[in-house]
């Protein structure tokens, strides 16, 4: 039980780790995701435990970013992902990615973690508009729960 919760708690922090990699990336610090993981991952103390799950999300954002973020696109309802407010997009590309290409994530765990990242970073809106487009993914993907 223990590990279990040391397993969920470093998830969450990797997953925080994540959006800092994907900011850093988006704000053109970094020429690929890959290169701002790597600068994160040398220029910061990151803990032994988060990395797993880290380097797992953004690999798998690097791998699928087209289809990520097609999944959002499709999502979103008169709007274009280029407009969305930086932090929510990255939460966006974040948790769509855990959704569809990362197992072991259940996608409502996914939504949930994603709704607490932008509580947590984005703006008095961003946990609402970022849950609704998650779960407008889920319901135009069919994601199974038991990966």
């Amino acid at each position: 039980m223990a590990f279990d919760q040391r397993s969920r708690r470093n998830r969450t922090r990797a997953r925080a780790w994540a959006l800092q990699v994907l900011y850093r990336w988006e704000s053109a610090d970094s020429d690929s995701v890959l290169d701002a993981l790597a600068t994160t991952l040398a220029n910061r103390r990151v803990a032994p435990g988060c990395q797993p799950h880290l380097v797992r999300v953004v690999r798998g954002f690097a791998e699928h970013d087209g289809e990520v973020r097609d999944a959002i696109t499709e999502a979103l309802d008169n709007w274009r992902i280029e407009r969305l407010a930086r932090v929510d997009r990255c939460i966006l590309f974040l948790s769509v990615t855990e959704m569809l290409f990362v197992d072991g994530v259940p996608p409502a765990v996914a939504i949930q973690e994603a709704v607490r990242l932008a509580q947590r970073y984005g703006s008095e809106h961003s946990d609402r508009f970022v849950n609704g487009v998650l779960d407008a993914v889920l319901r135009a993907r069919t994601v199974p729960d038991d990966r």
